[in-house]
Protein backbone atom coordinates (compact mmCIF):
# COMPACT_ATOMS: atom_id res chain seq x y z
CA UNK A 1 0.00 0.00 0.00
CA UNK A 2 1.30 3.46 -0.95
CA UNK A 3 1.08 6.19 1.64
CA UNK A 4 0.16 9.64 0.33
CA UNK A 5 2.59 12.23 1.59
CA UNK A 6 2.59 15.99 1.20
CA UNK A 7 5.43 17.73 -0.58
CA UNK A 8 6.39 19.54 2.62
CA UNK A 9 6.43 16.28 4.55
CA UNK A 10 8.47 14.68 1.81
CA UNK A 11 11.07 17.42 2.06
CA UNK A 12 11.15 17.08 5.84
CA UNK A 13 11.53 13.31 5.62
CA UNK A 14 14.20 13.64 2.97
CA UNK A 15 16.18 15.96 5.21
CA UNK A 16 17.53 17.75 2.18
CA UNK A 17 18.08 14.54 0.22
CA UNK A 18 15.92 15.87 -2.61
CA UNK A 19 18.73 18.19 -3.64
CA UNK A 20 21.48 15.72 -2.81
CA UNK A 21 19.80 13.08 -4.96
CA UNK A 22 19.89 15.40 -7.93
CA UNK A 23 23.50 16.46 -7.57
CA UNK A 24 24.90 13.49 -9.52
CA UNK A 25 22.26 13.92 -12.22
CA UNK A 26 22.75 17.67 -12.45
CA UNK A 27 26.52 17.26 -12.49
CA UNK A 28 26.33 14.69 -15.28
CA UNK A 29 24.07 16.98 -17.27
CA UNK A 30 26.46 19.86 -16.71
CA UNK A 31 29.40 17.86 -18.07
CA UNK A 32 27.74 17.36 -21.44
CA UNK A 33 28.81 20.26 -23.69
CA UNK A 34 25.68 19.86 -25.85
CA UNK A 35 23.44 20.13 -22.79
CA UNK A 36 25.37 23.12 -21.42
CA UNK A 37 25.15 24.88 -24.78
CA UNK A 38 21.40 24.18 -25.10
CA UNK A 39 20.78 25.46 -21.59
CA UNK A 40 22.89 28.59 -22.21
CA UNK A 41 20.98 29.27 -25.47
CA UNK A 42 17.67 28.85 -23.66
CA UNK A 43 16.66 25.85 -25.75
CA UNK A 44 15.98 23.77 -22.60
CA UNK A 45 14.80 24.67 -19.14
CA UNK A 46 13.61 23.26 -15.83
CA UNK A 47 9.96 22.30 -15.70
CA UNK A 48 7.59 22.40 -12.74
CA UNK A 49 7.29 18.60 -12.80
CA UNK A 50 11.02 18.04 -12.16
CA UNK A 51 12.00 17.25 -15.72
CA UNK A 52 13.76 19.18 -18.46
CA UNK A 53 11.66 20.74 -21.15
CA UNK A 54 12.26 21.94 -24.67
CA UNK A 55 11.67 25.64 -25.10
CA UNK A 56 10.37 25.67 -28.65
CA UNK A 57 10.45 22.89 -31.21
CA UNK A 58 14.05 21.72 -30.88
CA UNK A 59 15.86 19.58 -33.40
CA UNK A 60 15.79 15.76 -33.25
CA UNK A 61 19.19 15.52 -31.53
CA UNK A 62 18.14 17.96 -28.82
CA UNK A 63 14.86 16.10 -28.33
CA UNK A 64 16.73 12.81 -27.90
CA UNK A 65 19.14 14.38 -25.42
CA UNK A 66 16.30 15.82 -23.31
CA UNK A 67 14.42 12.50 -23.41
CA UNK A 68 17.56 10.64 -22.31
CA UNK A 69 18.25 13.05 -19.45
CA UNK A 70 14.63 12.84 -18.32
CA UNK A 71 14.78 9.03 -18.32
CA UNK A 72 17.85 9.28 -16.09
CA UNK A 73 16.13 11.75 -13.81
CA UNK A 74 13.06 9.52 -13.52
CA UNK A 75 15.25 6.58 -12.51
CA UNK A 76 16.81 8.67 -9.72
CA UNK A 77 13.40 9.95 -8.65
CA UNK A 78 11.97 6.42 -8.57
CA UNK A 79 14.80 5.12 -6.42
CA UNK A 80 14.57 7.96 -3.91
CA UNK A 81 10.76 8.07 -3.91
CA UNK A 82 10.63 4.42 -2.93
CA UNK A 83 13.04 5.05 -0.06
CA UNK A 84 10.84 7.96 1.11
CA UNK A 85 7.55 6.03 0.68
CA UNK A 86 6.36 8.64 -1.82
CA UNK A 87 5.24 8.46 -5.41
CA UNK A 88 7.64 9.23 -8.23
CA UNK A 89 5.44 12.19 -9.17
CA UNK A 90 5.59 13.64 -5.65
CA UNK A 91 9.35 13.27 -5.50
CA UNK A 92 9.81 14.68 -9.01
CA UNK A 93 7.61 17.68 -8.22
CA UNK A 94 9.55 18.51 -5.05
CA UNK A 95 12.80 18.12 -6.96
CA UNK A 96 11.44 20.39 -9.68
CA UNK A 97 10.76 23.06 -7.06
CA UNK A 98 14.40 22.90 -5.98
CA UNK A 99 15.79 22.75 -9.50
CA UNK A 100 13.81 25.83 -10.51
CA UNK A 101 14.99 27.60 -7.38
CA UNK A 102 18.58 26.66 -8.29
CA UNK A 103 18.43 28.19 -11.77
CA UNK A 104 20.75 31.14 -12.31
CA UNK A 105 20.08 34.41 -14.11
CA UNK A 106 19.76 33.83 -17.84
CA UNK A 107 18.48 30.24 -17.57
CA UNK A 108 14.93 29.30 -18.51
CA UNK A 109 12.38 27.72 -16.23
CA UNK A 110 8.70 26.93 -16.39
CA UNK A 111 6.36 29.04 -14.26
CA UNK A 112 3.37 27.42 -12.55
CA UNK A 113 1.11 28.54 -15.42
CA UNK A 114 3.27 26.60 -17.91
CA UNK A 115 4.90 29.62 -19.54
CA UNK A 116 8.66 29.82 -19.94
CA UNK A 117 10.54 32.57 -18.12
CA UNK A 118 14.15 33.68 -18.12
CA UNK A 119 15.55 33.74 -14.61
CA UNK A 120 16.56 37.19 -13.44
CA UNK A 121 18.20 38.19 -10.18
CA UNK A 122 14.73 37.99 -8.60
CA UNK A 123 13.48 34.67 -7.19
CA UNK A 124 11.80 32.49 -9.82
CA UNK A 125 8.04 32.06 -9.92
CA UNK A 126 7.29 28.74 -8.24
CA UNK A 127 4.22 26.66 -7.59
CA UNK A 128 2.48 27.57 -4.33
CA UNK A 129 2.81 23.91 -3.25
CA UNK A 130 6.62 24.10 -3.36
CA UNK A 131 8.35 23.66 -0.02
Amino acid sequence: MRTRISHRALLALAGGCAIAALVPSAMAEGRDPAYAAARARGDVGEKVDGYLGLVGAGDPALKRMVEDLNIRRKAVYAEHAQAQHATVEEYAFTSGCHLIEATVPGEKYQAPDGTWHVRTSAPPLRDARCP
